[in-house]
């Protein structure tokens, strides 16, 4: 199970937030590029990269995603924002090996299909749902598109890595949402999935290690790393 760091930009600033609220927004670090440096000199093997401004369509940060990239050594995806073929194509030149695509999944279909076809098996589906159902732009709006049909169609299009939000649990260190990782599996078994939202202790990234499909081979974790309820070293070491 590999264990992927999240930094979450806004205004050029590491934040956290819960449950996807920019009002609960907790600024932890002013410095990405440090930050992304902690993370790897702590065993991180790639890095998570989201521009929130992106994603709440108040801006971009693709100023400090490019610095990231430049200065650590292991793969970077992001996303966040992402809704042109030319948004993602600017992550990958300055130097993103993976973008994140939600949005455009359920808002343009026939943009979506065109981003995977010219990025391939660079592009990771991100399907964050409250309940079942998928939310989009930034989290901020709900839509009727049900997480399982969403996977399935997403795997008929070429994508075969999907990275699965809990919303109501992100950011609140209620542990992963087993249950649910074993429907998209089941529906989808195809996928790879990286989950995430939700981790607060080592405990709960054991429990997710040892209880989720075996299709689930990685895990996101923000929060807990930032109030230091998780050590980075000490979960690389224990799950890997």
């Amino acid at each position: 199970m590999e264990v992927i760091p999240a930094i979450d930009l806004h205004g050029g600033a590491c934040v956290r937030m819960e449950r996807g609220d920019l009002a609960t927004a907790t600024v932890y670090d002013r410095d990405p590029v440090a930050r992304a440096k902690a993370f790897v000199a702590a065993g991180a093997r790639r890095l998570h990269v989201i521009d929130l401004d992106g994603a709440f369509g108040s801006g971009e940060n693709l100023w400090a995603i490019e610095r990231i990239c430049a200065e650590v050594h292991v793969p970077v995806q992001t996303g966040g924002g992402i809704r042109t073929a030319e948004q993602a194509q600017a992550r990958i030149d300055v130097g993103a090996t993976e973008v994140i695509i939600g949005t455009v999944l359920v808002s343009d279909e026939r943009l979506a299909r065109n981003i995977i076809w010219r990025l391939g098996h660079q592009v990771i589906a991100g399907i964050d749902v409250r309940g079942d159902r998928v939310a989009t732009h930034g989290w901020a709006e709900g839509t009727p598109v049900a997480r399982d049909a969403l996977a399935q169609r997403v795997v008929q299009w070429g994508v075969n890595r999907v990275i699965f939000t809990e919303i109501l649990r992100d950011g609140m260190g209620l542990g992963y949402d087993i249950d649910s990782l074993h429907a998209l599996s089941q529906a989808a078994p195809s996928l790879k999935i990286t989950a995430s939202g939700g981790a607060r202790s080592l405990d709960d990234l054991m429990e997710l290690n040892a209880k989720a499909p075996d299709s689930v081979d990685s895990c996101i974790v923000g929060s807990a790393l930032y109030k230091g309820t998780i050590d980075l070293a000490t979960a690389i070491k224990v799950l890997g």
